[in-house]
């Protein structure tokens, strides 16, 4: 296979991770990173590499439009950004310390785990008559745009939801997977917030993180141009689409793609890296 039809096959699965990554707030890595070791037999390392870049294209292309519509809520976006921020450095830090194979099976459990936990979910009913005091005090509460009108929500349990959100941003230092399961998980079951808040507030936010971490995979000599640029413009280009898709699709719709999706990676990943073929 020459360059030419390496990048406008990689350019093309790009796309669709975009889409995904956009729809569901995931962010593209959470198909980026498998699509490159399984299918295109890129070195792991490499593909967390170019997905973190991909990542940052996925929330600079979907969160403007989410902003935009009142979907995202920003001061939750920019406290929480505290945590992962932190944690991506962390895991980044420790990507260089931990065999591939390894990776690759923490990469299909926390998938595996995001995926079955998804089942269960907190209405966007009860986040909106739980009003928790620290939330008010941090003025994290909100509304969105729904088919009624105008929602309002109220955040709760905001501590356990910081520090989930340090362990997520760790996990995407170490994963190059921007955390989006982790940060929809915690706001949707942790925090109270309704779904597509959620989702909206994840894309927002894995860019940041998903910088934090790529400095340090960059100095290392991780980060590919060649590789890194369809990807990049790809992802880039499915990010806008699912973003638009989002404001009109059902959210038991957006749930059953997100955990499909989660556990069929999962397994993928689990298995080559117990076999060791990643």
């Amino acid at each position: 296979m020459n360059v030419d039809v390496f990048s406008a096959l990689v350019f093309a699965g790009s796309v669709a991770a975009g889409f995904l990554g956009s729809l569901t707030g995931l962010g593209g890595g959470v198909v980026i990173v498998p699509l490159l070791t399984l299918v295109f037999g890129v070195d792991l390392r490499y593909a967390i590499g170019a997905s973190l870049v991909s990542v940052i294209a996925t929330s600079s292309g979907a969160a403007a439009a989410y902003v935009r519509e009142g979907y995202s809520n920003i001061r939750i976006g920019l406290f929480l950004e505290i945590a992962t921020s932190t944690g991506a450095l962390l895991g980044a830090g420790l990507a260089s310390h931990v065999s591939t194979s390894a990776i690759a099976i923490v990469f299909g459990v926390v998938l595996l785990y995001s995926g079955l936990s998804s089942t269960e979910h907190t209405s966007s009913v009860e986040a909106a008559t739980t009003v928790n005091s620290l939330g008010a005090r941090l003025r994290l509460n909100g509304t969105y745009p729904s088919g009624d009108g105008t929602t309002a929500y109220n955040v709760r349990r905001v501590p356990l939801g910081f520090v989930i959100m340090a362990g997520a941003g760790t996990l995407s230092g170490l994963l190059g997977i921007g955390s989006g399961a982790g940060k929809v998980l915690a706001m949707d079951r942790a925090m109270g917030l309704p779904f597509k808040v959620s989702t909206t507030t994840s894309n927002f936010m894995i860019g940041v993180t998903a910088a934090a971490s790529a400095g340090v995979y960059l100095a290392r000599g991780y980060i590919d141009p060649g590789l890194a640029m369809p990807v990049m413009l790809g992802v880039l280009a499915g990010a806008m689409p699912g973003s638009r898709l989002l404001m009109k699709a059902r959210v038991s719709v957006l749930r059953n793609a997100f955990r499909f999706v989660l556990l069929a990676l999962a397994a993928e990943m689990i298995y080559n890296g117990w076999m060791k073929k990643i």
